[in-house]
């Protein structure tokens, strides 16, 4: 199977291998000229005819505003029949600059070659410096060592002029300008385009002062001027002097449209008459420059079918317009547009490998279509021109080949394997073979019942990968409906921590807050209102670190913050209600972190009953027990006065009855607390806790003759817990197999080591009446008791066993029972070891 491509193309259609070869022969050879074509288009412009026809269209259907701040003074034909022939004495250009001196424009643009030099020069040159004039020069064409001269302004004009600039526009072969260079020169001296020192001027604030003094109600001027492109930037370090440290022409596009004589135009001859308003100009960009039709200063643009060829004093306009406005269009490079069409190419012809004659079709179209529109919105959008051409003339020269060459290798095979089939007369019904019969003696292929050729293949695979899309959306559905249906507030971030999807939980938290939607702000904006209460593991450190660092900490991303995120804090809304926050990594399938997820519980509720149940504690730790003692105590001191038997055994029973009471009081109020209060940790030998659970027992043990044996061996046993909880708990046990043994038996409490020294287990082993193993599971329970037969009455409240199960549940351990009526109880508690104790509650 040496191509696996190939192979599963042979099974579509179910070729042989020898044909197989040839299909994948053929498809390379076509992949080969779609190549060829896509590169010698792009690379090798040789489509570039082409490319110029189509950007220009795109030019013509989307029209651009032009700005309201550049104004034409064209020297028209009515102009020269007023003024007299072109060209006019320097005294008329004068006299014409201040008239315009008058309206104080921002910037004056003198699109007229001053080279020769007149009487008149000073009178013209002193017109000149009253507004800020930019004059042009020309860049003759290139010599043959590769050196331009510059044909200057008479140097009175030149000196007087607020910079200089060439105005040479290049045609493209079919002799239209497209573009315009912002540099231009040889090695010896380099001169920015007419309008570049204006730019410049603009974007560093020399004409700003202008522009707000004479019309601080325009904007667009100003505006435009931080949105320049990086192309105008770039000729920041030409000047108006030869200047060889600019390198390059900086050539851009001039973005036409079919707007682009839109300007604000007056003519010569009215400005001189007095006849234009001074508010016409006052504070724009002024270019003056022919447009009599005498004169043949005009130029075929994209855009001369509609406007016809447009004045040099225009394209200029246009070109500072797009500056401005930050609108140059950048061309791609020819390999960028060579990558640009193989992209669509490889995309058909993978698909041709795949796909039915209609398909194929549908997605040649779409690839064209596809291509078209991303050229148009990479020319729209981001200002950069990339010709389609090559890439549809890629797509248009593969498809038809494609198809042709696989239509005639699929009827070939069919009339093969046809041919085959008819040949194998118990392959086929009877009335089949007598069709092959006939078809033969004709000279045909024998015929087939219809459709038995079709793409069934196919279309089981689109139905498979149908239901596959199916499942995927009704696995989508899925998680935003249990999302949606948790009761509490979950946000979802991004790696950045910006907040992709919120359930409808949150979005009500946020709405009942009076803040904004949470979707697309950062986590940390998102729950700002939030205040800090407290961490969850009263850790003084982490705590301090929290409040120094509030509300920095809810961004996720940090680390640090994400660290103590995951353990949990409690915060406050404004509505003083409490919730516990806590976030979680996100990965993908191959663990890669993708962001988080954080949620907010209400806990208002709970540290409401967290209250009640530390009043209830207070409650039956000293106003309960208060009055229990005081009874003890009356009866004590009582009962030395009584002489009476019957007052006597009265207050006995009343001590009996008090003393009961205490107990209940005090072994729930020791539940309770093993149960939520927060344990102090420390590292205690498990030994040691034994014995000394065995020395409080002494007298009780004593009392009923029972032996109490302790195998603790030579090793401590360190385990880490909260040493009075844990002794209590051991009391708890042994204190019931005293109860529950009869007297002269033995007790035997054992410490060791389980799972390779990862535990610590204790064991007490005693010879009472033993449990029946139905009431086993409801050993731990509260305020259960157990009685077996022959078993004499004990005293006891229920909640000693329910201690000890809380206790050892919560430093991460396990309790096991196993007994039996007549045989005695073994009770085994197993803890962490030291090293390895992790508490699964604090």
């Amino acid at each position: 199977m040496t191509f696996d491509l190939g192979t599963r193309a042979r099974r579509a259609i179910g070729l042989r291998r020898p044909v197989g070869r040839r299909f994948i022969v053929e498809w390379l050879a076509i992949c080969g000229l779609g190549v060829a074509v896509a590169v010698l288009g792009s690379a090798g412009r040789l489509s570039a005819s082409l490319d110029r026809i189509v950007y220009d269209h795109f030019l013509l259907w989307r029209p651009l505003p032009v700005t309201p701040d550049i104004a034409i003074v064209e020297i028209d034909n009515a102009s020269l029949a007023r003024l007299g022939r072109w060209p006019w004495p320097r005294s008329v250009h004068a006299q014409l600059l201040d008239a315009l001196a008058k309206a104080r424009p921002a910037a004056v643009v003198y699109d007229i070659l001053f080279t020769e030099p007149e009487a008149s020069d000073a009178t013209l040159a002193k017109a000149i410096g009253a507004a800020p004039t930019y004059l042009p020069l020309l860049l003759s064409p290139e010599a043959g060592d590769g050196s331009r001269s510059a044909t200057l302004p008479v140097p009175a004009l030149a000196s007087a002029a607020a910079a200089l600039g060439h105005i040479n526009l290049e045609v493209d072969p079919d002799g239209i300008v497209r573009s315009v260079a912002l540099v231009e020169g040889d090695a010896a001296a380099r001169w920015p385009q007419l309008v570049v020192p204006v730019y410049r001027a603009l974007e560093a604030g020399a004409l700003k002062a202008r522009l707000h003094a004479q019309r601080p109600g325009s904007a667009g001027v100003r505006g435009a001027v931080a949105a320049a492109s990086d192309a105008a930037h770039a000729t920041s370090g030409a000047t108006a002097d030869p200047a060889p440290a600019v390198a390059g022409e900086q050539r851009f596009l001039i973005p036409f449209s079919r707007r682009s004589a839109d300007y604000a135009s007056v003519s010569a001859a009215s400005l001189l008459a007095g006849d234009v308003p001074a508010d016409a100009l006052r504070g724009k960009i002024v270019f003056i420059g022919a447009t009599a039709s005498g004169l043949y200063d005009r130029f075929a643009t994209p855009v001369s079918g509609e406007l016809g060829p447009l004045p040099g004093v225009l394209i200029h306009a246009n070109v500072l317009d797009a500056l401005i406005a930050g609108r140059e269009i950048e061309p791609a490079g020819a390999w960028w547009g060579c990558a640009a069409a193989l992209v669509p190419l490889a995309a058909l012809l993978a698909g041709l490998l795949f796909l039915s004659p209609w398909r194929s079709l549908l997605l040649t179209g779409g690839l064209c279509a596809g291509v078209t529109a991303a050229s148009a919105a990479l020319l729209y959008g981001a200002r950069v021109w990339m010709s389609p051409v090559p890439a549809v003339a890629g797509l248009v020269a593969v498809y038809p080949l494609w198809n042709w060459r696989r239509l005639e290798m699929t009827m070939s095979y069919l009339r093969r394997e046809l041919q085959r089939l008819a040949d194998e007369p118990y392959l086929l019904p009877e009335a089949a073979a007598d069709d092959g019969d006939e078809a033969r003696a004709a000279g045909d292929p024998p015929r087939r019942s219809g459709g038995e050729f079709g793409g069934d293949v196919l279309e089981r695979q689109i139905a498979l990968m149908a239901q596959a899309s199916q499942r995927v959306q009704d696995m989508k559905r899925f998680v935003w409906d249990s999302l949606n249906s948790v009761p509490e507030p979950i946000l979802v971030t991004d790696r950045q921590g910006v907040v992709l999807i919120a359930n409808h939980a949150a979005r009500a938290h946020c709405a009942g807050l009076g803040a904004p939607a949470p979707e697309g702000r950062p986590m940390q904006e998102a729950l700002a209102g939030l205040a800090f209460v407290k961490t969850i593991d009263d850790d003084a450190d982490a705590e301090a670190f929290a409040r120094a660092h509030w509300p920095a900490l809810l961004d996720p991303t940090q680390p640090q913050h994400a660290h103590l995120l995951e353990r949990g804090i409690e915060v406050r809304d404004v509505h003083e209600r409490d919730h516990l926050l806590r976030c979680a990594p996100c990965t993908n399938a191959q663990s890669e972190a993708t962001g988080w997820i954080a949620g907010l519980v209400d806990v208002t509720a709970l540290h409401a009953a967290e209250r009640h149940r530390e009043e209830a504690l207070r409650l039956l730790s000293h106003d309960m027990r208060s009055p229990h003692a005081s009874i003890l105590a009356l009866v004590e001191t009582e009962r030395g006065r009584v002489e009476s038997e019957r007052t006597r055994e009265l207050l006995a029973r009343i001590e009996r009855y008090a003393e009961r009471a205490l107990t209940l009081a005090d072994d729930f109020v020791q539940l309770a607390r093993a149960e939520s209060q927060a344990y102090v940790l420390e590292p205690v030998s498990m030994i040691e806790l034994a014995i000394d659970a065995s020395d409080e027992i002494w007298p009780q043990t004593h009392a009923k003759r029972i032996q109490l044996d302790t195998q603790i061996g030579d090793e401590p046993h360190w385990i880490c817990v909260d040493r009075s909880l844990m002794t209590r708990a051991l009391v708890n046990v042994l204190t019931n197999a005293v109860k529950y043994s009869p007297p002269d038996t033995r007790i035997v409490c054992t410490v060791e080591a389980a799972a390779h020294g990862a535990l610590v287990r204790c064991t007490i082993r005693d010879q009472g009446y033993g449990i029946p193993e139905a009431e086993q599971r409801h050993l731990f329970e509260r305020f259960r008791r157990f009685q077996s037969p022959g078993q004499p009455s004990v005293n006891g409240t229920g909640l000693g066993m329910a201690f000890v199960k809380t206790v050892v549940t919560r430093h991460g351990g396990h309790v096991e029972v196993d007994s039996a009526p007549g045989r005695g109880t073994v009770l085994t508690m197993t803890l962490p070891a030291f090293e390895d104790a992790q508490p699964s509650e604090r």
